[in-house]
């Protein structure tokens, strides 16, 4: 009698854990990835942009196949187990990787684990929190920053003891960081521990609701979801190629690996509190006035560095990047939640994905480089930042207010 009350408040502490070590990989990798790209393994910005662009490429077809087979099968947290287990391999492997064609290669083999593995586990959150208030998934989701920051500041001094200890030192036209390979097996390492607590997830209950054969293509058909597709592809489009070269930015203008790790501080500072406050947000603004602020947000952040980018505003700016996680990057998923189906919420949420981190990260990261080697380190921040801005001015023309479809038809048959 006394199991039942708990089992909700136990799945969340575990998903709370899965989001610290799940996010915490990608502090260990997603800002300084670009960095190894170019200085250690030596490509040209056209192949950096390349194999960046590798990862939303086979997300187009990675990110709806597992969504899929997570809905129809009602096997959410076991599609989440196999993600971070496959995403833990492929991070490792990486470090194998020595030419543009390899690394090319094992990016793209990464991709088919790790671009669904965020979105799968928006879906597992709101299932296992979806009977504990509208504050639940921000108080999960937060976690997440906490330990992509953690991880990525903890790793620079890891870094500086390791090149020490190997007597490894930075040469004239060389890499400003010889030992940054070492990333590769340490996000292994962090993501296998994030595979552990997913393996420990309920199996029942939210999280094992099927969904029916071919019922996916209901979402073809649904105006507001089908809107939301557009608006989060143009924001990703404008906002993602930016922030993969950030790094190249920063160099560009004279800064260092250490420069690189304290503006993403400054970037987590605000988002930690703003995603803790989400619920109070969505019941204030609504998904839809988050993403338009998430939008602003977004674009005065790169028009500042696009525009002014040796003055004092760049530091502060990036406290920006926290505003765009809780107003684009929560907001979407939370409009996903508030329009579709519980049965299709993996689903929904790959597809989301798959169309905006994917589809229009894919092309901002192509345009970002090409811009940054035609144009200078400046250009892609002076697009992305005009665009973003327009954008947010037009959502309330382009997107209505959400209402669930379907949400009074009978429950599909749980696993």
């Amino acid at each position: 009698m006394t199991r039942t009350p708990r089992a909700p408040l136990g799945g969340a502490v575990t998903v709370s854990a899965f989001w610290f070590f799940g996010l915490g990989s990608l502090g260990l990798f997603f800002p300084y990835y670009s960095l190894y790209l170019r200085e250690n393994a030596g490509l040209a910005g056209w192949q950096v942009g390349a194999v960046l662009a590798a990862l939303p490429t086979v997300a187009l077809l990675a990110q709806p196949a597992w969504g899929m087979l997570a809905d129809r099968r009602g096997s959410r947290a076991q599609v989440l187990t196999w993600l971070a287990l496959g995403s833990a391999a492929c991070y490792a492997a990486l470090a194998l990787g020595q030419s543009f064609a390899s690394l090319l290669l094992l990016t793209a083999l990464l991709a088919c684990f790790s671009t669904p593995l965020i979105p799968t586990a928006v879906s597992v959150t709101f299932a296992v929190t979806q009977e504990m208030g509208p504050h639940a998934f921000g108080l999960c989701r937060v976690w997440g920053t906490l330990g992509f920051g953690a991880c990525m500041y903890g790793f620079l001094p890891l870094l500086d003891f390791a090149e020490r200890s190997g007597g490894l030192v930075a040469q004239p036209g060389g890499p400003s960081e010889p030992a940054l390979r070492l990333m590769f097996p340490l996000t292994g390492a962090v993501l296998l521990v994030a595979a552990g607590l997913a393996l420990a997830l309920p199996r029942a209950g939210a999280l094992a609701t099927r969904a029916e054969r071919h019922e996916w293509r209901s979402l073809l058909g649904h105006g507001p979801y089908l809107r939301l597709l557009v608006v989060v592809w143009l924001g990703y489009l404008l906002l993602q190629g930016p922030m993969a070269i950030f790094p190249l930015f920063v160099r560009a203008h004279g800064g260092s690996i250490d420069t690189v790790g304290e503006l993403w501080l400054l970037m987590l500072a605000l988002e930690v509190p703003l995603i803790l406050l989400s619920g109070a947000s969505l019941a204030r603004l609504g998904a839809r006035g988050l993403l338009a602020g998430g939008l602003a947000a977004g674009g005065l952040r790169w028009v500042v560095c696009g525009f002014f980018p040796e003055s004092a505003w760049v530091a502060p700016a990036q406290l920006l990047h926290g505003a765009v996680v809780a107003g684009l990057i929560l907001g979407g998923p939370l409009y996903v939640e508030a329009v579709v189906p519980e049965r299709l919420r993996s689903t929904g949420q790959n597809l989301l994905a798959m169309v905006g981190v994917s589809l229009g990260g894919l092309l901002s990261n192509l345009g970002a480089g090409a811009l940054f080697d035609a144009f200078g380190a400046d250009a892609p921040y002076r697009v992305g930042g005009v665009g973003a801005l327009v954008l947010a001015l037009a959502l309330p023309l382009l997107l209505p207010p959400p209402t669930r479809s379907g949400a009074q038809r009978p429950p599909a048959p749980t696993g």
